[in-house]
């Protein structure tokens, strides 16, 4: 990233799907664009859970990625930490649960993901948006729509 190419940070207000589904979708994504990506949540335990998720989403798939305790970190195209640490040198950081994000100057792209029907994660996600904003990155914020279709709002 250069000074003249800020982050791009994304704000997902998750209203009609959960993380638990919304999340696998993003990183699929992510890793056709040949991105990797660090996944960060606040606590060890939604860490572990979303581990699980990652490796049972799906009956015919799964997506690869890998924690601390799995180690080769460097080797991980996903990996999931508590921490603002970037050990696989990733393109894209996923932040949920209202975990925040240290410098996000390293990345092209932050998304953070919030639940929608949660009041403290909503006041959450607008003080993480002036900060981001106020820091100079290029702040877009993303809605479900009845259908679940993904529309930019601001």
């Amino acid at each position: 990233m250069s000074e003249a190419d800020p982050t791009e940070v994304f704000f997902y207000h998750l209203e009609r799907a959960p993380l638990e589904r919304v999340l696998p979708q993003l990183l699929e994504k992510t890793l056709e664009r040949g991105w990797r990506a660090v996944v960060q949540a606040s606590t060890s335990e939604r860490l572990e859970a979303l581990d699980t998720l990652l490796w049972t989403y799906r009956d015919e798939s799964f997506l690869p990625h890998g924690t601390a305790r799995d180690g080769d970190a460097a080797e991980q195209p996903v990996f999931l930490t508590t921490t603002d640490d970037n050990p696989n040198d990733a393109n894209i950081r996923f932040l949920v649960d209202g975990a925040d994000a240290g410098d996000l100057e390293a990345y092209g792209r932050a998304i953070y993901l919030f639940d929608g029907r949660d009041e403290e994660a909503v006041q959450r996600a607008r003080t993480q948006w002036a900060a981001a904003k106020d820091a100079g990155h290029d702040v877009t914020y993303w809605q479900q729509s009845e259908s679940g279709a993904w529309e930019k709002k601001a």
